[in-house]
């Protein structure tokens, strides 16, 4: 068994870390733009997230192909089990943060745009489910600031603190 994750899952994974950074800077700047680039900017935003919501998926399933690498020197049980239950929440909010946005952006009932397409939409909006999903999509965007934070903290505690390879198995491999 090899030390690192396959250089598959090394590409998912720092992809998905660019598109979440692209996808989360369009909402949280789209304010500093003109009004007139709005469609583009929530075009870049559903674009990504249903990138994401691909890849996410595509890495679960590679995932469930390809064990984990050891951890060495081995962590204790209950790191071992944090990072279990993280990696757990962190597959759960990237696939139904986007699923969450897809069926809103759905059920407004307008035409909306991702990769440059007309995507379908309801015939009818319905902006009691439109309302209560945009709820839930922002709360579950906000815990994303966490969730990333908290996961980016626990690989730098394994790499400086405990000494582990934890974060070098997902570092790209260097060209020999």
């Amino acid at each position: 068994m090899s030390n690192k994750y396959t250089s598959l899952q090394i590409g998912i994974h720092w992809l998905v870390f660019l598109l979440v950074i692209v996808t989360y800077c369009a909402m949280e700047l789209r304010g500093f733009a003109p009004r007139s680039y709005r469609p583009w900017i929530n075009m870049v935003h559903v674009s990504c997230g249903m990138t994401i919501l691909v890849l996410m998926v595509t890495r679960l399933l590679v995932r469930l192909k390809y064990p984990a690498p050891p951890i060495v020197p081995k962590p204790k049980p209950m790191v071992t089990g944090m990072a279990h239950l993280g990696h757990l929440v962190i597959y759960l909010l990237f696939i139904v943060l986007p699923i969450i946005g897809l069926v809103m952006m759905y059920n407004r009932g307008n035409p909306w745009v991702a990769f440059g397409l007309v995507m379908p939409h309801a015939s009818d909006a319905n902006f009691e489910v439109v309302d209560m999903l945009k709820t839930w999509h922002i709360t579950l965007a906000k815990l994303g600031y966490f969730v990333i934070g908290l996961h980016a903290a626990a690989a730098l505690m394994h790499h400086y603190v405990w000494k582990d390879n934890t974060l070098l198995r997902m570092m790209p491999r260097k060209r020999s």
